[in-house]
């Protein structure tokens, strides 16, 4: 196969408006909630990063790590920011491995709309659950990705993992 085409990300990519103001960020205005609120999709609150389920995921489990700060400069993270970043990252990992068991996962960052930055006024990495045959025909010909389990379903059990491994 030479190319696996996924309609869809066009989409989801072309809902955000580039904006610099903060307080039009949709993570900047995440900065407030508490994961412990089940009607918002916050995992986890650190000094300088918050953990995140993905509200168009991949796969069931997405999770992105996001700096608190609003900036999309990856060189100008600071020690602080970056350090936290891949330390989440980590955690991040652990708990879904605690839940969901996959098989291996996708981490990474996309930098600028044109690496498939759906946001990118705010960086922001991805952890992406990947299990063997997890991609089939249906997002393909179907125009649609298949998530098993409901993303309040996958907060909860991810809480618990992560109260449980802080």
């Amino acid at each position: 196969m030479e190319k696996l085409w996924s309609p869809w990300r066009s989409k989801y990519i072309e809902s955000f408006k580039t904006d610099k103001d903060e307080t039009k960020c949709i993570f900047c205005q995440m900065l407030n909630l508490n994961p412990n609120d089940t009607d918002n999709l916050l995992v986890d609150m650190g000094l300088h990063t918050f953990t995140v389920l993905n509200l168009y995921p991949y796969n069931n489990g997405h999770l992105m790590i996001v700096p608190k700060r609003h900036t999309n400069d990856f060189s100008g993270l600071t020690n602080d920011e970056l350090t936290e970043s891949f330390v989440k990252l980590q955690l991040a990992e652990k708990a879904l491995r605690k839940v969901l068991n996959p098989h291996g996962f996708n981490i990474g960052a996309n930098i600028g709309r044109v690496a498939g930055a759906g946001i990118e006024d705010h960086i922001h990495f991805h952890i992406v659950p990947r299990w063997n045959g997890d991609s089939n025909f249906m997002p393909v010909i179907g125009d649609v990705k298949v998530i098993s389990q409901d993303l309040a379903e996958t907060k909860s059990k991810l809480l618990n993992a992560y109260s449980s491994l802080s």
